[in-house]
């Protein structure tokens, strides 16, 4: 074994997995001090990353590190080894909640300025949206997707089947987008032949010219540009407002405007005007001098209302309750408190929505707390189609058969910010009428768009590097699972007629011999996935980035109950690894129950498949094979832990993510014990599986007797909670916190 040390960076994120960190990293670092390898954690918060870019306001002692910074240099180190756990993709709402609670712990931020009127208030608004949305998967997403449901969770999946909800053929839930003035219907695409310098420009209507991005674009390098009719945006939405109305179902918007943090939070915005249209006609004036902001939400409303007087107050209040006499039922977030998909941009996120409609019999929950079909509202029509096509198939077939099923993996083109994620820089909101457009360097007019006010303008680059990356990656994902491989490339779409002539291309450059690989497009994509699936097949989707994201929550959810126990790995293109616990989100419900009865029933399972594939590449790259036989390990006492279900219970008093961990400690230290490859490896972890297995009852204990209660620790924080209050709060058992400080030396 190499007697280097070697290092392993853990991100410290944000809500659910932050705090499973604090319990499960003491465990992880007793295990792997025995291969020579370091557990070190980086922080990449929101609040960590509020705080890294306001340190010149901060106090000397309040100053971070910039953790983002410095992994995103990481990744271009051949020997970076990165395990990234999900985070916040912060809205405006939740930073500012999180700018609030660290003013309320001394750190003198400035406020978010909406409507920044100095050169000081416009740069607090820039450093505040560097944090906003998909702030930090661009940065750390330095190579392509893999991403597939491990051996030993498809087979708990089958042995303990999640519920799904009965589909009726008679169900009148369907999706519904735009056909004409989206971003779909205008895209426009070019491939460069030779690396060279453009510039987006508008052209107003008296023919001046305003330069609004300057570019280095590579040789190869695609480029697209699209316009989004703001005025057919809300002939779309009142249409189906009125169409929901009319035939009776819910009116349920799914976007994605936490991560498409330009474009999409003013589609989230329009969908508030036209639902709350009367609302917002009759104060218009009052709202602009309050500076409610529909891209918010409703909750904007609630929000600035509340310097008016009272009576005022109530005014509005009746004039909201009005606006849904004449509107549909809108689905809610939660019935009890009476908030709709429509109060804050970040409840409701197509990707983890949409699949959880489908897997309750295409149902949501309506104002009465009552489960009703709906019409899912998706305005932007590039893969909202895939979405019809399942209901379709759904409401035919029945509900899928988590013990039959099969599983679709996905190798996703995500590297170099590829595709609409990196289009957040380049994305347009039009203040007046006139022409945008793409220009070369020699003045030439590569694309453009007539556009008129209020519409949305934005272009996005795919590298070529990436995309050469991507098939190899698709390739060697088929030749090693023997699994088919579709691409799903849309023949009549723009940039995807660039990536069908891109992927012949690089095709060719690989032994695909007996392999079976396709181009599809979306819906017949879709469809042939899931008829295979249906009947136990693999189908290995190869897929552009949202897509990616979409696609790792709609088969997972169907397939496993949850996208967060993927296996997701990022083989970086410098030689790197990043190791992402699955997808889900981070769990701000699992916070809430913590808080209230401090029981935390998120899954950390996650993590664990991650560590595996961490330690393996660490026992591969580094000449570690400690490494390797930790990783084997891992994974046997994960899947010990899957067969004898230890995995946490929703239900207070029962096991919980605490609990979960010991058990995956114990079942790892008896399985280094008991293997044969290490034998001084076996005998440092003998004394640890005997201590933890004789006293399992003991720890178990000690964990439940916390929970039944509302956690009461001074100083605990939800955006940015001090870790020694955390630690008290996850480290309950002093039986298990001894075993492993002896472990440990």
């Amino acid at each position: 074994m190499s007697s280097k040390r070697t290092t392993i960076y853990y991100t410290l994120t944000d809500e659910a997995p932050s705090l499973a960190t604090c319990s499960l990293l003491p465990i992880v670092r007793t295990f792997t001090s025995a291969a020579g390898i370091d557990v070190k954690i980086t922080d990449i918060s929101l609040a960590g990353r509020i705080l890294a870019g306001f340190n010149d306001q901060l106090e000397e002692h309040q100053r971070v590190e910039d953790g983002l910074a410095f992994l995103g240099e990481l990744t271009q180190d051949p020997n970076a080894n990165i395990i990234k756990l999900p985070n916040i993709s912060a809205s405006i709402p939740q930073l500012k909640d999180c700018i609030a609670e660290l003013r309320g712990q001394g750190y003198e931020l400035p406020d978010y300025p909406e409507n920044p009127q100095t050169g000081e208030e416009q740069d607090f608004q820039a450093r505040y949206t560097r944090v906003l949305g998909s702030a930090v998967n661009p940065v750390l997403r330095e190579g392509n997707s893999d991403r597939r449901a491990p051996r030993a969770v498809k087979e708990f999946a089958r042995k303990f089947p999640h519920t799904m909800g009965s589909w009726s053929k008679a169900s009148r839930t369907h999706a519904d987008y735009m056909r004409r003035g989206d971003f779909y219907s205008a895209e426009q695409s070019i491939t460069m032949d030779e690396s060279g310098d453009v510039r987006i420009e508008f052209v107003a209507e008296d023919g001046s010219v305003t330069i609004k991005k300057e570019l280095k674009l590579l040789a190869g390098e695609v480029m697209d540009s699209m316009r989004m009719s703001a005025s057919a945006l809300r002939e779309f939405l009142e249409e189906t407002m009125q169409d929901a109305k009319d035939s009776g179902v819910m009116w349920s918007l799914h976007v994605k405007a936490t991560m498409m943090k330009v474009s999409h939070p003013i589609v989230f915005g329009h969908a508030v005007t036209v639902f709350y249209k009367q609302l917002f006609e009759k104060y218009a004036e009052l709202f602009q001098e309050l500076g409610v902001n529909p891209n918010n939400g409703l909750s904007s409303v609630y929000e600035k209302i509340e310097v008016l007087p009272r009576s005022k107050r109530e005014e509005i209040m009746e004039d909201i309750h009005a606006c849904y006499e004449g509107r549909p039922e809108l689905a809610m977030v939660d019935s009890v408190k009476g908030i709709t998909n429509l109060h804050v941009p970040s409840d409701v996120i197509v990707d983890a929505s949409m699949p959880a409609m489908i897997r309750n019999g295409g149902k949501m929950w309506g104002p009465d707390g009552k489960a009703k079909d709906c019409k899912a509202v998706m305005p932007e029509s590039t893969y909202s189609s895939i979405y019809q096509e399942m209901i379709n198939f759904c409401k035919t077939n029945g509900a899928f058969d988590p013990t039959t099923m099969g599983s679709v993996p996905n190798v996703g083109l995500m590297a170099k910010k590829a595709e609409e994620y990196g289009s957040h820089d380049k994305t347009f909101e039009v203040g007046m009428p006139g022409t945008m457009r793409v220009v070369d360097a020699d003045g030439n007019v590569l694309m453009q768009h007539a556009v008129e006010t209020g519409d949305i303008w934005r272009a996005c680059q795919t590298k070529d590097e990436a995309i050469q990356d991507w098939v190899k990656l698709a390739v060697s994902r088929a030749r090693q699972s023997d699994t088919p491989v579709i691409f799903w490339l849309d023949r009549n779409r723009a940039h995807d007629i660039q990536m069908i002539e891109k992927v012949n291309r690089y095709l060719q450059d690989h032994d695909t011999a007996g392999l079976d690989i396709r181009i599809m497009t979306y819906v017949e994509a879709i469809r042939r996935s899931m008829e295979r699936m249906l009947r136990g097949s693999d189908t290995i989707s190869a897929t552009g980035n949202v897509l990616r994201d979409y696609l790792t929550d709609l088969f997972p959810i169907m397939e496993l109950g949850t996208s967060a126990k993927m296996l997701s790995i990022v083989p970086m293109l410098k030689g790197g690894g990043m190791y992402e616990t699955g997808a889900g989100g981070s769990a701000p419900k699992h916070v809430q129950q913590l808080q209230e009865e401090n029981h935390l029933r998120w899954d950390s399972l996650g993590e664990f498949l991650a560590l595996a594939v961490s330690l393996e590449d660490m026992g591969n790259k580094r000449n570690n094979p400690r490494a390797a036989v930790l990783a084997k390990t891992l994974d046997e006492a994960t899947g010990k832990l899957l067969e004898n279900n230890k995995s946490p219970s929703r239900k207070v008093g029962e096991l919980d993510n605490r609990g979960s961990h010991f058990y995956l400690g114990m079942y790892w230290a008896q399985a280094v014990a008991a293997q044969s490859e290490d034998s001084e490896l076996a005998a440092r972890f003998g004394p640890l599986a005997g201590a933890l297995a004789d006293n399992e009852d003991k720890i178990v204990a000690e964990l439940e007797r916390v929970q039944g209660k509302p956690v009461d620790e001074e100083g605990y924080g939800y955006y940015h909670a001090k870790r020694e209050v955390i630690k008290r709060i996850m480290r309950p058992s002093a039986t298990l916190n001894e075993i492993l400080a002896e472990a440990n030396g």
